[in-house]
């Protein structure tokens, strides 16, 4: 009874770090490519309207609400911790550091990793099942060069743009909470998040967009090109590649965390 649980858990691990080297070789296959971005100029820019453009509907939904939770749940925290002459005097800072550091660079990566990511699995994933990535590489094209290069391009540079967008849209719908619920006046608001402004915040805020973005991306192109098995296969490849590009995010938070703070 316990060998077969035992293989199994070590056909887990196994399996494990058998992806983990598929990806990193993708990886090392994209970087090798550096060229593809300019020989397939329009594909990439296509792919930055996809991941940029398209998704600005749902960054600003997720933003504003965002911003409106962290201040009203900071506000409530504050409450029992600081004298309430003080509460309003940090609010600002408070929302404006968890919003730079975790909230909007995490939380437009998990949207991106749902849209986007999972997008590209299902998008590659249906050319690998109708072999129309083989008809690529029967005419002497490289799929990583001409399917994979410009959609890593496109996460890595649009996802750091995303994110600051995001951190506007964030501090409005937290300002608004602000003022309309908490009673707390404009220039009290924003003087608090520009005297404990620091820049390392936003500059690593916005790492980790550039490694979520091109992780996410990566995901999808590595799971779209493995996806077998006709329609089911592709619906799979779908969900597999939303589920491990949401873990890589927050496991790569963490990692970065550690580096950058």
């Amino acid at each position: 009874m316990r060998f077969p649980v035992s293989r199994t858990v070590g056909g887990k691990v196994i399996g494990f770090f058998r992806e983990l080297g598929v990806f990193s070789m993708l990886l090392g296959q994209v970087i090798r490519h550096p060229a593809g971005v300019f020989r397939n100029r329009r594909l990439t820019t296509e792919q930055m309207v996809r991941i940029g453009v398209e998704s600005l509907p749902l960054i600003t939904v997720m933003s504003v609400f965002t911003g409106a939770v962290s201040a009203w749940q900071a506000s409530y925290q504050f409450q029992g911790i600081l004298p309430g002459a003080t509460t309003t005097d940090f609010l600002g800072a408070a929302v404006s550091a968890a919003l730079l550091i975790e909230l909007c660079p995490v939380l437009t990566g998990i949207v991106i990793s749902g849209r986007t990511g999972a997008s590209i699995a299902a998008e590659l994933g249906s050319m690998r099942v109708t072999e129309q990535i083989d008809a690529l590489e029967t005419l002497a094209i490289d799929p990583v060069r001409f399917l994979a290069v410009p959609r890593f391009t496109a996460g890595w540079f649009m996802m750091p743009i995303l994110v600051v967008y995001s951190y506007w849209i964030a501090h409005f719908g937290a300002f608004i909470v602000a003022f309309l619920m908490l009673d707390v006046s404009g220039p009290k608001f924003f003087n608090s998040v520009q005297e404990h402004f620091h820049l390392q915040n936003v500059i690593g805020g916005l790492v980790k967009a550039a490694v979520f973005g091109g992780g996410t991306a990566l995901i999808g192109c590595g799971v779209g090109f493995a996806a077998d098995g006709g329609a089911e296969g592709v619906g799979k490849a779908t969900i597999r590649a939303f589920v491990l590009s949401a873990a890589f995010i927050l496991i790569a938070d963490f990692v970065l965390a550690t580096i950058l703070f």
